[in-house]
């Protein structure tokens, strides 16, 4: 067994694939549209065979993205070493988005950082 994908309701879903493309290699398809009720998504593909899915439809609310909360917490991709967590962080970090913490080794020895991207949703870059 697998997990088939994770998906993450935005409200600009053309900024967030952008953003998983740009920063995370991703892969996006064309997308799709539902003109009935105004839904869309895009799937977008990673080398290792993840999928993330990016969604809106009129009238989603924003919720607070508290780090204590209940719900899924975070994404997590895997970079390969420290050095491209460095590099991956330093960068996001320029491009103006927000580190939550580190690059640091956590207490249970993983090398991590933690940024605030896509509409204030958590990302974990490790190696």
């Amino acid at each position: 067994m697998r997990m088939e994908h994770a998906a993450l309701y935005v409200q600009d879903p053309e900024a967030a694939r952008d953003f998983f493309v740009t920063y995370f290699d991703g892969c996006s398809n064309e997308g799709y549209l539902n003109r009935k009720t105004g839904f869309r998504s895009y799937f977008i593909s990673f080398e290792d065979g993840a999928r993330l899915e990016v969604m809106s439809k009129p009238g989603i609310t924003e919720s607070s993205k508290t780090r204590d909360r209940t719900g899924y917490a975070h994404i997590a991709f895997s970079v390969g070493s420290r050095e491209r967590v460095d590099a991956l962080t330093s960068r996001l970090a320029a491009d103006g988005f927000a580190v939550v913490s580190g690059p640091r080794t956590t207490g249970d020895g993983y090398y991590e950082s933690c940024i605030a991207a896509i509409e204030e949703n958590l990302i974990e870059i490790t190696v």
